[in-house]
């Protein structure tokens, strides 16, 4: 569901497990609407309740169907002494061929000579007309 924060007229969007648990919440507290956080600015942007319904018209039954399904599990580090190798990733041709520039101008730059002070404006302009006002 696509937003925008009435704060800082960011635009955002709701993804469906985010209604799903608003819709889940609205119910279990009797609520009439829900706060959506705006990710840039952190205010709360009220939503009615019948929007979110408008957006997910058959919620209980994905609240349902979303229960049946087990939760993923988390991920565990590799147990074991044995580490593997690391990857070596290869670079793409155009971060190759950018990267070989760069080395060459580095090195095939001189010291220039240095810079004497800044030159003074002088107080009348060009045509006759004066610097000042």
């Amino acid at each position: 569901m696509n937003m925008r924060c009435g704060f800082c007229q960011n635009p955002y969007a709701i993804g469906r497990t985010e209604i799903l648990a608003a819709l889940q919440h609205l119910e279990a507290e009797n609520l009439t609407h829900y706060d959506a956080h705006c990710p840039r600015c952190r205010r709360a942007t009220p939503i009615l309740r019948q929007r979110l319904e408008l957006a997910m018209p058959n919620w209980r039954e994905e609240l349902k169907e979303a229960e049946k399904q087990p939760a993923p599990a988390p991920l565990k580090p590799a147990e074991g002494g044995a580490e593997a190798p690391p990857v070596q990733e290869k670079k793409k041709a155009s971060e190759e061929a950018a990267a070989k520039p760069q080395a060459k101008s580095a090195e095939s730059k001189k010291p220039s000579a240095p810079k004497g002070p800044p030159r003074k404006r002088s107080q009348k302009m060009p045509h006759g007309k004066s610097g000042t006002k």
